[in-house]
């Protein structure tokens, strides 16, 4: 196989197992912070919009001329252009303080939408208060108090409007399996169960019970409601196990409600460390570790965080974002295209347009992914048949002239035009433009642990491996490009994949 720059560039990084480490050690802590800048940053620009809507209320022009009139009759020959710049930025920065302070920049399933709504008018008003007092103090009577007043109006509503709808998003999301977070608790007591039944009922903070983890040593106490008595086949290991379960249930953190001796905990702290997975304990039954540490409510519970799994969570928000311009871009623009490809196929062979087959995504969620049929209609019963001509080693299917494949549906394979409906996979959020190729169930009941990697993130259109070794029949090399693109990602590389994916496209190399 050919090996490009870029395989050399990203195999290098992969294999630098130091580097590595040190990504591992600083990423979480890296990413929330990073998270709550990108918050940050949104609440001043909410601020410079809402200051730019009431001046042009106030003066009652148009936007250009408002902002002409500012400029020249307020900024540069009135008294108060220094007061007003200073103002804004005052207002701003006691307002990002505040919210801070009132934990606004937290993960938001920590809060319900009536707290976080209650925080954020208390947080601009406090603000707005401070931004009041300070004018009085200043005796600045050549600063609108109509300007300031609706100012502080607009920046109420839409921080509000905006974390609602945020929210709202976030919880549909939830419902389909969305970005929720795969957990395990250790321990099989009453507060291990009822933590369980609290976020199997409370959907909405994003969680998905994965199993108790059980603890050697004396048994457990009894459960006095038999409501929250532990079922046994909910046990899913002990603590020799736990990291193994981490990997084939997706989990995304390790809950401790029960008590432990200080060292078994440190070690699982390091391990969970090395695999990128949160943890958390119940304060009360750790005094030490939770000497000094801020508590975390999860609903009702009181929780301490010991470590955040690494989830660069701004660059996913951007990588979402490029995802649903570039498939929305796609989709009207090249909806004639589909309209004739549709007619072309109904015409072509007997059957329906599309073909969806079911297939597994992030974490190990199966979805319907969406293509425009290109083999015949009873293709999946024709396929045992085929299987002694099977090209490809591992657990995927490739054949050379495959029987089943239509006339049309042989030139839409070339060119890559069956993909094409899948872009609507990327609107619903199954899948991203770019990532791992979404694996069938029958797949991936065949992966050995270490290929579960792949499924860590969200599937793609297409990924490394569609633009560097297509033809390469390894499914070693398929999982290797899978990795080095899941160890290396980035937003730059995105758009390095998909500017190479017109190429393969234009040349068609698809078979």
């Amino acid at each position: 196989m050919g090996t490009s720059e870029l395989w050399q560039r990203m195999s290098a990084s992969v294999s630098s197992s130091q580097a590595g480490a040190e990504g591992r050690a600083r990423g979480p802590a890296h990413d929330s912070l990073g998270k709550a800048r990108f918050w940050m940053a949104l609440d001043a620009m909410t601020i410079l919009v809402s200051v730019a809507l009431a001046t042009i209320y106030r003066m009652h022009t148009s936007p250009l001329a408002g902002a002409r009139e500012l400029w020249h009759g307020t900024l540069i020959h009135g008294r108060s252009m220094g007061i007003l710049v200073a103002l804004l930025c005052f207002f701003a920065f006691s307002l990002v303080i505040t919210s801070q302070r009132l934990n606004l920049y937290s993960p938001t399933r920590l809060n319900s939408i009536l707290q976080e709504q209650r925080l954020s008018l208390q947080a601009c008003l406090t603000s707005g208060l401070l931004l009041a007092g300070t004018l009085y103090l200043l005796h600045a009577g050549d600063i609108s108090r109509t300007i300031v007043l609706a100012t502080v109006g607009l920046v109420t509503i839409t921080l509000s409007l905006r974390r609602l709808t945020y929210r709202l998003l976030l919880y549909r999301d939830f419902e389909r399996g969305i970005g929720t977070r795969n957990v395990l608790i250790v321990g099989t007591g009453p507060e291990a169960t009822a933590f369980r039944f609290y976020l199997e009922r409370i959907r909405h903070l994003g969680y998905r019970f994965k199993g108790f983890i059980e603890v050697p040593g004396p048994g457990q106490p009894a459960v006095a409601d038999s409501r929250f008595a532990p079922i046994s086949g909910d046990v899913v290991g002990t603590l020799d196990t736990l990291f193994q379960q981490v990997r084939t249930q997706f989990v995304d953190e390790i809950i401790f409600a029960t008590a432990c001796e200080r060292g078994v905990v440190q070690d699982v702290l390091e391990q969970a460390r090395h695999f990128g997975v949160g943890l958390r304990i119940v304060p009360e039954m750790y005094d030490s570790l939770a000497l000094n540490s801020s508590i975390e409510y999860i609903g009702q519970f009181p929780t301490i965080s010991l470590h955040r799994g690494h989830v660069p969570e701004v660059r996913l928000l951007l990588k979402r974002g490029l995802d649903v311009v570039f498939s929305s871009m796609v989709l009207i623009l090249l909806s004639p295209l589909f309209l004739l490809i549709a007619i072309a196929i109904k015409l072509d062979s007997p059957g329906p347009v599309f073909y969806a087959s079911e297939r597994i995504g992030k974490k190990g969620r199966p979805f319907r992914c969406m293509k425009f049929r290109t083999m015949v209609a009873d293709a999946e019963q024709r396929r045992v048949g085929l299987m002694h001509r099977n090209e490809r080693d591992g657990v995927l299917f490739k054949i050379t002239d495959d029987p089943r494949i239509t006339r049309l549906g042989r030139f839409l394979r070339k060119h890559s035009l069956d993909e094409f409906p899948q872009f609507f996979n990327v609107l619903c959020g199954d899948m991203s433009v770019v990532g791992p190729r979404p694996p069938l169930g029958s797949e991936v009941r065949a992966y050995e642990l270490r290929h579960l990697r792949r499924l860590d993130v969200t599937p793609g259109i297409t990924g490394l491996w569609q633009v560097q070794a297509r033809q390469e029949p390894s499914f070693d090399s398929y999982i290797s490009m899978d990795k080095i693109y899941i160890e290396n990602w980035s937003i730059w590389l995105d758009l390095q994949i998909i500017l190479r994916t017109f190429a393969v496209v234009l040349a068609g190399t698809g078979t």
